[in-house]
């Protein structure tokens, strides 16, 4: 696509590590939350699906200038950010400070904002996943856009941004149909599962991407935000209830559908 002279787009695409879908959760003998040791820990997949549409956006168009990967969390997560950056982000930045750790959604856009006020150049699109899949909550993306004043769009699941890189056309799954918003940049996406496939970075990218730069801040360079244990906190934290064993009914038809009728009713009372 040919490039309108003066315009350059800046994507920034928010990045969290959660634990591995697949892996076994342990919860601390206290109670007091996850048992961390030995866990796998992954970027959460609906954010890669921001990192893929702002790798692909530049693949197509000449004025994508630069992609860059935020996340915030401690030290470990800065695995999430170099497989952000191994996808294909050309810089990352990095809030880590345990004074800025907090399971409050709300108050961590709260903290992605201030560092994103930081960056004097600015973004014309921000790109997050709809939700994160350790919390199972989606508040980060809007949240995010109200402390920015920007336009949000959620849920998309296609995006077709104009050649002159100033608006673009969105779609998004509501109860029943499909809703096609258009909107103006800069704004915020939050990133539904098929609008993209996220490539797997390769092991010459991964090794690539421990030298692309990545700016550390912490509350010294967010003053105000500092807040220890801000919002949310759980009290306990426990596994769910050991399901009891599968009972499996022999016989015909008639005679399994007797006993499972009275189990139904002596056992599991719920009818």
């Amino acid at each position: 696509m040919t490039k309108v002279e003066g315009l350059w787009l800046r994507i920034l695409a928010i990045i969290k590590q959660v634990p591995d879908s697949n892996a076994a959760i342990k919860v601390l003998p206290d109670g007091s939350g996850i048992d961390f040791t030995g866990l796998k820990l992954v970027p959460d997949p609906f954010d890669e699906f921001g990192i893929e549409l702002a790798v692909q956006l530049r693949e197509k168009r000449s004025d994508v200038t630069e992609i860059v990967a935020l996340t915030l969390g401690s030290e470990k997560a800065a695995e999430a950010l170099r497989v952000a950056l191994a996808m294909g982000a050309d810089a990352g930045v990095h809030i880590n400070d345990t004074k800025l750790e907090s399971k409050d959604e709300v108050f961590a856009a709260q903290v992605i904002a201030a560092a994103i006020r930081k960056d004097a150049a600015g973004f014309d699109l921000i790109l997050c996943g709809k939700y994160n899949i350790d919390l199972d909550a989606g508040a980060v993306g809007p949240a995010l856009a109200e402390f920015l004043d920007l336009p949000h769009v959620g849920a998309v699941i296609a995006f077709d941004l104009a050649p002159d890189g100033r608006h673009f056309a969105a779609r998004r799954r509501i109860e029943g149909a499909e809703e096609v918003v258009e909107c103006d940049l800069p704004a915020l996406l939050t990133i539904e599962k098929g609008l993209v496939e996220p490539r797997y970075p390769s092991l010459p990218n991964l090794m690539k991407a421990k030298k692309k730069p990545v700016t550390v801040l912490t509350s010294a360079e967010l003053p105000g935000l500092d807040a220890p244990n801000a919002g949310v906190r759980f009290e306990s934290v426990s596994p769910p209830p050991q399901r009891p064993d599968c009972k499996f009914i022999d016989g015909e038809p008639p005679q399994m559908a007797k006993e499972l009728v009275r189990l139904l009713q002596q056992e599991a009372k719920v009818l």
